[in-house]
């Protein structure tokens, strides 16, 4: 279940190195990195903001939705900063003790 994530996640920097026409990633990484890190951050803010406003509403599909838009949007910071997946989980890890 969790392999979809990875798999997302392998998207995102392929799209973020190879910046394909059309894709959200590219058009959100496409700039220099001030301006791209501004974006990606906003939406990262954005997302975080829109969930807890569902949550506040205990609307349970509004909740997943924006909860998915947060997670994509926080893995699209990840990779922006060269930071793999694995990492992630190794922390995920590291807390579970």
């Amino acid at each position: 279940m969790f392999m979809i994530l990875e798999e997302v996640y392998e998207v995102i920097k392929q799209r973020i190195r190879e910046k394909p026409e059309g894709s959200y990633v590219a058009r959100l990484t496409i700039d220099d990195k001030k301006t791209a890190i501004n974006k990606i951050c906003e939406k990262v803010g954005e997302e975080a903001t829109e969930l807890i406003l569902a949550a506040k509403d205990d609307k349970k599909d509004e909740i997943i939705y924006e909860a998915a838009d947060l997670i994509f949007h926080t893995m699209v910071l990840l990779a922006y900063k060269n930071i793999e997946f694995e990492e992630l989980l190794k922390e995920f890890e590291r807390r579970k003790k």
